[in-house]
């Protein structure tokens, strides 16, 4: 699993020697590169980040300040030229502090300690934890209740899977496997039909030319689990 990362940093220069450290180190996955905090708040309001190299001394608004906005902050790494900064951005839990210049070596050492810490908390806290009525699921750095009865299908992406909650415009995201969630799911709820979706069987109203139909979207029946959904129809079909 490699971890989301963003980099941000008014220097271009030093922006682009984060980015392609960052490209460079097999377990993070750059998903975006600001040169002002402003923009990767924005980002941070609809995306999700595991992890933040930003740099301290910036116009406007400083790495420190900047941190201090998220209501729920990732893993950071300050990078600054200024070594009076450490104990304040310490303070803020940062994970670590790199002064510039920095080597990749002295990178992939702290990137490192982001990524052992990450691991330590996801065995502490397991992501999903359900009994026959709901589950837990971990979301944007908070753990949600789900009840079954409030789902209608789950999409499973690379990394993460998108819950559809019947009234919800937007989706509950999850640093996830469908796989892992779908042992998790009653079977007699629940059905995989597709290698990215499942449904919940008691919301399924519309099915046309082997697609569920949900409002405007149509979850395909794919023919590896074809049989099995027809084997459902079949017992409830008139």
């Amino acid at each position: 699993m490699k971890l989301k990362t963003i980099a941000i940093d008014d220097e271009p220069l030093a922006l682009r020697l984060v980015n392609d450290y960052i490209s460079k180190t097999p377990f993070l996955e750059l998903v975006g590169s600001f040169d002002n905090p402003l923009d990767a708040i924005d980002f941070l309001s609809t995306q999700v980040a595991d992890l933040i190299f930003v740099d301290i001394q910036m116009p406007d608004l400083t790495g420190i300040e900047f941190i201090r906005t998220l209501e729920q902050a990732p893993k950071v790494i300050f990078t600054t030229a200024y070594e009076k900064y450490a104990l304040e951005g310490f303070k803020l839990n940062a994970i670590d502090y790199l002064l510039k210049p920095f080597s990749y070596e002295e990178f992939l050492k702290a990137a490192g300690k982001a990524r052992k810490q990450f691991e330590l908390e996801a065995n502490a806290l397991p992501s999903i934890e359900a009994n026959s009525q709901f589950l837990f699921l971990k979301s944007e750095y908070k753990i949600r209740r789900i009840n079954f009865n409030d789902i209608l299908y789950i999409e499973g992406l690379k990394d993460y899977i998108k819950v559809f909650i019947s009234g919800d415009d937007k989706p509950v995201l999850s640093l996830n496997s469908i796989k892992s969630l779908g042992q998790k799911l009653p079977e007699n709820k629940f059905m995989r039909v597709h290698r990215s979706f499942i449904v919940n069987l008691d919301k399924i109203e519309t099915i046309e030319r082997s697609r569920i139909i949900f409002g405007k979207i149509y979850i395909p029946v794919s023919d590896q689990y074809k049989d099995k959904f027809q084997e459902y129809l079949d017992k409830n079909f008139l």
